[in-house]
C-alpha cells in the first residue's frame, strides 16, 4: 500500500456521509410508535422521551405514541389522538429491536382490530432489526464503557457479552448472536458470548459463570436494549454476582442504546420504507410460517393479542417511593394504602412480568409452550430476586 491510500483509523470508523433527502410525510398521514410498556417507570419515559425526539426530528408531522401493556397511554389512545388530530393514514411502527410475539402478534392484532373497528387505513412498520445504524450505535456503547476502564487493557485481553431480551422465537434470538458477532468481530475483542434476559437459554449468570472460566481479563457486558427497567437492572445484578465471585476479572457494565442519534435515525428509515412502499419484513426464518427446527407446531399459529387485560395496568408510578425505577412487585392494595397510591389489581388469573415470557400459567394466552423451558442454563436457572 502507498502512503497515499493510506487512511486514518478515525476515517475508517464512520463510513462517508450520504446526502439523503428529507423525510417526506403527506398531509393527513400520522406516525404511530407502539412499545410495550413496563412497571418501571424509568423506562417508559425514556421511550416517551424518545417519542419527542421523533416529534423533533418531523416537525409538522402528528406523531404519538402507546403501549401494549403496564403503561398509559395504551395504544388505542395514541390512535385516537391521531385521528383527532386529522390523520387518516397511520404509519405504525413497532418500537422494538427485534420481531418476536410482540412484534408479530400483539401489535398487530391491536393495530388490525382498531382498524376494523374505525374503517381506518393503517400501515405496519417493521421492527428496527439489524442494520449497520444499530450496530454503530453499539459499538459506541460499548467504546463508552471501554473509555471509561480503569486499567487499560489490550482488545485481545476483553470478552464481550451480549444480552438480549431472548424470546421464544429462536429467529428473533438468533438475531442477538448475530449482533453479537458483528460487534466482535467490528471491534476486533478477544472474545464474545451471547446471552438472554429470559425465556430462552443461557440467561446471563450462567453464561457470565462460563464466560469467567475463559480465563480474559476484562469481560465488558453490554444489554442490547433500548431502554433501561426490570431486565437491565436484573442483568447489572447477574454481573455484580459473578464479578463478586471472579475478582480477578475486570467486569464493565455498557449502558444500553436508549435515545442514540444512530437510534433515531433507524426509526426515520423505517418510518420511510412504509411511505416509499419498501417496508419489507423477513419472514425467511419465522416459526408460524416455516418450518423451523423444533417449532414445528407453532405454524400457521393465530396472530392475536393476549395483552388486552393488562393495558394500562402500572398507572400511578409517577409517585413511586422507588422513584420509579422498580418493576411494581411492591404494588400490593395494603401497600398502596399506606403510600397514598392508587391501586389497580390484576386479574386473578394473570403472572406474566416482564422477566418470564412463558409462565405455566399462561395458558389463557394462548402461547404454545417453549420446548426448552426446562433447559438447565434457561428459564429454570433464574432465581428471582424480590
Amino acid at each position: 500500500m502507498t502512503s497515499d491510500s493510506k487512511t486514518s483509523d478515525s476515517a475508517l470508523s464512520r463510513p462517508p456521509a450520504k446526502d439523503k433527502p428529507p423525510l417526506s410525510v403527506p398531509t393527513g398521514t400520522g406516525i404511530m410508535l407502539c412499545g410495550h410498556g413496563s412497571r418501571n417507570k424509568l423506562a417508559v419515559d425514556e421511550f416517551a422521551a424518545l417519542a419527542e425526539s421523533l416529534r423533533a426530528r418531523l416537525p409538522g408531522v402528528p406523531l404519538e405514541y402507546g403501549y401494549l401493556e403496564f403503561a398509559d397511554p395504551v395504544i388505542n389512545i395514541g390512535l385516537d389522538r391521531l385521528r383527532e388530530k386529522g390523520v387518516t393514514k397511520v404509519l405504525a411502527i413497532p418500537g422494538m429491536l427485534f420481531a418476536a410475539g410482540h412484534a408479530k402478534n400483539d401489535i398487530p392484532s391491536v393495530l388490525n382490530t382498531y382498524a376494523a373497528r374505525h374503517d381506518c387505513e393503517i400501515t405496519y412498520g417493521r421492527e428496527l432489526g439489524i442494520d449497520l445504524k444499530m450496530l454503530r450505535a453499539a459499538g459506541d456503547r460499548i467504546n463508552e464503557a471501554l473509555a471509561a476502564a480503569p486499567e487499560k487493557l489490550g482488545s485481545s485481553e476483553t470478552l464481550l457479552l451480549t444480552v438480549g431480551r431472548g424470546a421464544s422465537d429462536p429467529d428473533a434470538n438468533s438475531n442477538v448472536a448475530k449482533v453479537n458477532r458483528m460487534l466482535w468481530e467490528g471491534l476486533g475483542l478477544g472474545w464474545a458470548e451471547t446471552a438472554y434476559s429470559g425465556v430462552t437459554f443461557p440467561l446471563v449468570e450462567p453464561a457470565l459463570e462460563h464466560a469467567a472460566r475463559l480465563g480474559y481479563k476484562r469481560i465488558v457486558v453490554f444489554p442490547y436494549f433500548l431502554f433501561t427497567g426490570v431486565l437491565v437492572k436484573r442483568i447489572y445484578a447477574a454481573t455484580d454476582a459473578v464479578a463478586a465471585r471472579c475478582p480477578e476479572i475486570e467486569f464493565l457494565r455498557a449502558p444500553y442504546l436508549n435515545d442514540h442519534p444512530l437510534v433515531l435515525e433507524t426509526f426515520v428509515d423505517r418510518i420511510g420504507e412504509m411511505e416509499s412502499g419498501l417496508n419489507v419484513m423477513n419472514c425467511q426464518l419465522c416459526k408460524y410460517r416455516e418450518q423451523v427446527l423444533g417449532f414445528e407446531a407453532e405454524v400457521g399459529h393465530a396472530q392475536q393479542s393476549h395483552h388486552h387485560h393488562v393495558e394500562g395496568i402500572g398507572g400511578g408510578m409517577e409517585n413511586c417511593p422507588c422513584n420509579g425505577d422498580c418493576d411494581g412487585a411492591c404494588r400490593n392494595e395494603e401497600f398502596c394504602k399506606l403510600h397514598g397510591l392508587p391501586f389497580t389489581p390484576l386479574p386473578g388469573h394473570h403472572h406474566h412480568d416482564d422477566s418470564d415470557g412463558h409462565n405455566p400459567d399462561h395458558a389463557h394466552h394462548h402461547h404454545h409452550p417453549y420446548p426448552h423451558a426446562g433447559h438447565p442454563l434457561g428459564p429454570v436457572s433464574m432465581e428471582k430476586k424480590e
